[in-house]
């Protein structure tokens, strides 16, 4: 599974690029809101640093409208991906901009039929949110799972991207359900980074180490 990050903070991204794991990035406007910054300066920022997709998501409600600001955003870098919301008027969009080879990134899917719409409009990805599922009692996790099992039986090539990730424990479980991706937001990076245990045995190794000879200087 390819993991991506869910941010618009340039320094987060350049901080989990560094560790050599990261695939790509995912941004919203609500992301961009948060840095206060011009929505393509960041976007460009963000290509400088990834070496891989880059969502940028349009605002329009309307078809057209979304269709002129995905052609905008996929002009911007090679590596951009338009984010669209899963409505009717986006898998319009989605649908036109698939026919021009522009690659989209269906978002807010919360049901398996979601993104077998999307998928059959041609989308590239579709981003089923699991941790807002999981909010409302729902099993995020068991709608990851219909979704492959839908685009494995069907052999369609759009990839799924487990998305609103809230915890280390639904990261990894998105991998077992097999998303092909998921997006994760800087805090859960740094949650599943660490483990008690980890930490207990770098502390013994060194405290062993300091008996034998000595603090290093």
């Amino acid at each position: 599974m390819k993991l991506f990050i869910d941010t618009a903070n340039v320094e987060h991204i350049r901080d989990i690029a560094s560790l050599g794991i990261l695939d790509g990035v995912t941004t919203n406007p609500t992301l961009i809101a948060k840095e206060g910054r011009d929505f393509k300066t960041v976007l460009n920022e963000i290509t400088s640093l990834v070496d891989g997709p880059i969502s940028g998501e349009v605002i329009s409600d309307d078809a057209q409208g979304m269709i002129k600001e995905g052609r905008d955003i996929a002009k911007m870098h090679p590596n951009m991906v338009v984010k669209i919301p899963m409505t009717k008027e986006g898998l319009k969009a989605v649908s036109t901009l698939a026919n021009e080879n522009i690659k989209t990134n269906v978002t807010l899917v919360f049901s398996a039929n979601q993104a077998l719409f999307a998928a059959r409009a041609g989308a590239t990805y579709v981003s089923p949110f699991v941790g807002r599922l999981e909010d409302t009692l729902h099993d995020g996790i068991e709608v990851i799972r219909d979704i492959r099992d839908i685009l494995d039986l069907y052999e369609l090539d759009t990839q799924i991207i487990s998305a609103s990730i809230r915890t280390p424990q639904q990261l990894f479980r998105s991998a077992q359900a097999g998303a092909h991706i998921a997006t994760v937001p800087y805090a859960v990076f740094e949650k599943a980074f660490k483990h008690p245990l980890t930490d207990k045995g770098i502390d013994a190794f060194k405290a062993d180490w300091e008996e034998a000879f000595g603090k290093s200087k």
